[in-house]
C-alpha cells in the first residue's frame, strides 16, 4: 500500500479554526489597546490646555472667555492667542476623538472647567466624565 504525503480535511479545518480563534483574540485585543491610546491622548490633550491657560493667565490675571477657546473645533485657525493677538499660547487646540467631547467654559475670570470622557481607567482615572479645573484632573 502506497502512503500518500499531505493533510487530512480534519487536520486542515483544526488549523484554520485555531488560527480563526487566535485572529479574533488579536482584534479584540487591538480594539482595547485603541481605546486606552485614544484615552491617554485626551488626558495629555487636556493637561497641554490647562497648561496653556495657566500661562494665559499668568499674563492676564484671567481666563479666556468661554468663547475664545474653541475645543470642538477642528479647524486650522483654531489657535489660544492673547487678547492683544500678541502672544500664542497654544499653536493648535485640540478636539476631542470621537467618542467623546471637550468643552471648556471660563466659570469666572479666575476658574475654568473642561469637561471630557474617558472610556477606560487610565493613569488612575476612572472612566466616565471627568472635569479639569485650575487644581488639576479629578476622578468624579
Amino acid at each position: 500500500m502506497k502512503k500518500q504525503k499531505g493533510f487530512t480535511l480534519v487536520e486542515l479545518l483544526v488549523v484554520i479554526a485555531i488560527i480563526g480563534l487566535l485572529s479574533t483574540l488579536a482584534v479584540v485585543s487591538l480594539n482595547n489597546a485603541r481605546a486606552r491610546s485614544r484615552d491617554a491622548k485626551r488626558v495629555s490633550d487636556v493637561k497641554q490646555v490647562q497648561t496653556a491657560l495657566e500661562m494665559y493667565f499668568n499674563d492676564w490675571n484671567a481666563y479666556p472667555e468661554t468663547g475664545a477657546l474653541n475645543m470642538a473645533s477642528t479647524t486650522p485657525n483654531n489657535i489660544l492667542k492673547s487678547p492683544d493677538g500678541t502672544v500664542t499660547y497654544m499653536q493648535q487646540v485640540p478636539a476631542a476623538q470621537a467618542p467623546g467631547t471637550y468643552v471648556y467654559t471660563a466659570t469666572t475670570t479666575t476658574s475654568y472647567s473642561i469637561v471630557y470622557s474617558l472610556e477606560n481607567a487610565t493613569g488612575g482615572l476612572t472612566p466616565g466624565q471627568h472635569t479639569a479645573t485650575p487644581g488639576g484632573i479629578a476622578n468624579p
